[in-house]
């Protein structure tokens, strides 16, 4: 059995000894292998997962059936279950849609991004940073159908032939929401089932019980590893990520026309789509090291997700936290530039107004807290790092909260100005969305596999033939 430090030497290829990696690569290059399916695959036919994930699910379910009684309650009674008014006709609603989008993007950068750029250390983390952004967006998907008020009526939506002639408005942002978000849904669940299907065979073979093999059998669509095998999968996952390349920069473009197109100050602005996007990969990269860090502790996977993987998501944290600081103080020189005194009000009132104290926490939070990722010594902390992330995202939904209730409960009039408290439903709703996320997360760290077992593979020495 290798040692720690040897497979994170290949793997990582930030350790080199070079007696070990001698050894590794002459008269234990099948054992490094098998090593890797033994760990990966050990964890998703384990007869029993750690008690902490029982803990975790159990929590997780629990607060996913507070979501569903909380629909069922307001499909019956109605959206005057939520604090909504006039004018703040949309608030945790959208903000939990537009947070749930912005998470996914990470998974699809990781995946389609770094694999055309030939980052070899996206592979271990990448599977499991795919199957969140599945799950983000079924997150996302959700508020749009409910707070129509009449989820009966969604499929309105839909350009379907039909006898009232009553078409959707294919001018209306909204509507471009939903061809975007469902093409990026598309493509990225493609994306990742593409990616499983080596390691869904490998599955296949090491089955022992029946309906595992014929599961994973069906899933694995006949693969026997040949050689035209792996030609048509790398064709078609090359294809794959580079059209999943533009929904990275797309998606979230398309989400910020909901406000830059309307004439409300502090929507009405040019800077939101590469602004969207920029605090899209923060918050997704943010829920990356979210999930990475109790993952590796959990399953045993610090052999995959090194040192090496957690330092680099960091700087990548850093470096959209910068573009993000950049847009908020660039927001007020436009505000301050343009002379118009409405935008002045706007961004005053959003630092010194009635929400003030959301506007700080965003600030503080996705501006501040992320320069201490400068420091070498605070990325080398794993603690450290995941205080971190649960900050950024804590301020990147308070950011989309303060972009839209701060932009509508004071507009151009006084007399039409109003307050906004969330009521307990909405709140249940924002706990319950996460029950969602990681109901179907803890699902798939405990039946799929969680690394690439077969990209992981490919990137280790022997697997080049490289000699010490």
């Amino acid at each position: 059995m290798m040692s720690r430090v040897s497979v994170s030497c290949e793997i990582d290829n930030t350790v080199d000894v070079p007696g070990q990696r001698a050894a590794l690569i002459t008269g234990e290059t099948g054992q490094s292998l098998h090593r890797v399916t033994e760990v990966v695959a050990g964890v998703a036919e384990a007869r029993h997962p750690p008690k902490a994930w029982y803990v975790a699910f159990a929590v997780s379910f629990l607060t996913l059936c507070v979501l569903g009684l909380m629909i069922g309650y307001l499909i019956f009674t109605g959206v005057g279950v939520w604090n909504l008014n006039r004018p703040v006709g949309w608030a945790f609603d959208i903000t939990n849609f537009v947070f749930w989008v912005g998470i996914g993007h990470a998974g699809t950068l990781i995946s389609a991004i770094l694999f055309l750029a030939r980052q070899r250390w996206r592979t271990s983390i990448n599977r499991f940073a795919e199957a969140m952004t599945i799950f983000a967006v079924m997150c996302a998907g959700l508020f749009p159908g409910i707070h129509i008020g009449r989820v009966w009526l969604a499929y309105w939506l839909l350009p379907y032939p039909n006898q009232m002639g009553m078409w959707p408005n294919f001018l209306s942002p909204l509507l471009w929401d939903v061809f975007a978000v469902t093409t990026y849904a598309t493509v990225s669940l493609l994306f990742w089932y593409m990616g499983m299907v080596p390691d869904l065979a490998t599955l296949r073979d090491r089955a022992t019980v029946r309906w595992r093999f014929y599961l994973y059998g069906i899933l694995s669509l006949g693969w026997r590893g040949s050689q035209r095998h792996w030609h048509v999968y790398e064709k078609a996952y090359l294809l794959l990520a580079a059209l999943a390349t533009p929904l990275v920069l797309s998606v979230h473009s398309v989400v910020s026309f909901d406000f830059a197109v309307s004439q409300l100050p502090g929507w009405h602005t040019t800077i939101f789509p590469p602004y969207f996007v920029a605090g899209a990969i923060f918050s997704g990269f943010a829920m990356v090291l979210t999930l990475a860090v109790p993952a590796r502790e959990l399953f045993g996977l610090r052999d995959f997700i090194t040192a090496r993987h957690l330092d680099n998501i960091a700087k990548v944290i850093l470096l959209t936290s910068c573009m993000v600081g950049y847009a908020y103080g660039m927001e007020f020189f436009v505000a301050w530039y343009s002379q118009s005194p409405w935008e002045q009000f706007h961004f005053l009132n959003r630092e010194f107004g009635p929400l003030w104290w959301a506007g700080w926490i965003m600030l503080s939070c996705n501006a501040i807290v992320p320069h201490v990722l400068w420091f070498k010594a605070v990325r080398k902390r794993v603690w450290a790092l995941f205080v971190v992330s649960i900050l950024v995202n804590v301020g990147m939904w308070f950011e989309r909260f303060v972009i839209i209730v701060s932009g509508l409960h004071r507009d151009f009039l006084p007399s039409n100005w109003g307050s906004y408290a969330p009521s307990y439903v909405e709140v249940l709703m924002l706990i319950g969305s996460f029950g969602l996320f990681s109901t179907f997360f803890l699902l798939f760290c405990r039946f799929l596999p969680m690394v690439a077992m077969a990209e992981v593979k490919s990137i280790l020495p022997a697997a080049h033939g490289e000699g010490p």
